[in-house]
């Protein structure tokens, strides 16, 4: 059961999140227009004249540095160093029955400083006063027309690497020619599997439903184990949008997924290629500001009761994020301006 709006009515406990089979079903986000027009989402260049014309500070990002799917969008934003053309509001990584919420006083999260909301969920009812449905990160908003532009973390990846192209203060191409097909079915690809995968373990109400999913998991992460093996990317041998989209799940692997959702097969540090990608991705400029595996941990910890009823928060495991990789040895390179100075 989810909290939720049902005609622009907060309830508790309305919505089943499983199906029959005790499969885990995550529902699909509601907001779904482009900065830029929709030509955005196949790498095309931004129409001035869209509904939503690309501006620096109009769009802000909500998010929650605890949740993967906001974390994307945190990552293409350090990637491409858009700071300064879009801000972003954290809300606090526990949520209880109110949902999200904004408390400024916690280290690391912040005020609605847009909207001036307590909730994530006034934020909604603003954009749409008959909203149905559930309250979720990300969330890019407009200031001029007051509303949610929208919120699958996807889309606002993409719309960050590509119509906020012109406002980035690094040369970096997330979604390059001639990788955009392999991209877009390597982001279809990891999701059901390893992305939503865990929280199919993690939200399982039957036995074969987990054992599915842990399976469906682990034969994915196997399989792109080996692909690692002999390529410096999941494309190939440029950094992409698809390995930011691995990138958040594969970060919260060991702290969360693996004891808090039983993925337990084995742990991300026990694979070789994954493990050092996974490091090189770290330490990449940026990325390792988004990370906050405090607010990680207690997020998952404490608000998931059904799973961890008693909200204790797991003190390991301690993995060093800056600890030497071996992904120089495979072709490819990361973007020149992401590349390390010489000491």
């Amino acid at each position: 059961m989810v909290n939720m709006f049902v005609d622009g009515e907060w309830r508790t406990d309305v919505y089943e999140t499983t199906d029959d089979d005790g499969e885990f079903d995550r529902s699909e986000t509601s907001f779904r227009d482009w900065v830029g027009g929709e030509q955005v989402k196949e790498g095309g260049a931004p129409d001035p004249d869209a509904e939503f014309p690309v501006e620096a500070g109009r769009y802000p990002l909500y998010v929650s540095l605890a949740c993967p799917w906001a974390h994307r969008t945190l990552v293409t934003q350090a990637l491409k160093g858009l700071e300064d053309a879009v801000s972003v509001d954290v809300v606090d990584p526990y949520r209880d029955e109110g949902g999200w919420q904004f408390t400024p006083e916690k280290e690391g999260c912040t005020a609605d400083s847009v909207n001036g909301s307590d909730y994530l969920r006034e934020v909604y009812v603003a954009a749409d006063p008959d909203y149905t449905g559930r309250v979720t990160v990300p969330v890019l908003w407009d200031k001029e027309r007051g509303t949610v532009v929208n919120n699958e973390s996807e889309e606002v990846m993409r719309m960050l690497d590509v119509a906020f192209d012109d406002l980035a203060t690094r040369d970096v191409d997330l979604y390059p020619e001639g990788y955009r097909d392999d991209v877009d079915r390597i982001i279809e690809e990891i999701y059901e599997p390893i992305n939503n995968g865990v929280y199919r373990a993690g939200f399982a109400e039957s036995q074969d439903a987990y054992e599915r999913a842990v399976g469906d998991l682990f034969d994915a992460l196997d399989r792109w184990e080996e692909v690692l093996g002999e390529q410096r990317y999941l494309a190939g041998d440029r950094l992409t949008e698809a390995d930011v989209a691995m990138f958040t799940t594969l970060i919260r692997f060991d702290d969360v997924y693996h004891t808090h959702f039983k993925c337990n097969r084995r742990k991300l540090s026990e694979y070789d290629d994954l493990w050092n990608y996974l490091l090189e991705l770290s330490q990449l400029p940026g990325v390792a500001e988004t990370v906050d595996m405090a607010q990680i941990r207690e997020h998952y910890y404490t608000t998931h009761p059904d799973v961890n009823p008693k909200r204790i928060v797991a003190v390991g495991p301690d993995h060093d994020f800056d600890a030497d990789h071996d992904r120089d040895r495979l072709a490819g390179d990361p973007p020149a301006a992401l590349a390390p100075t010489a000491d």
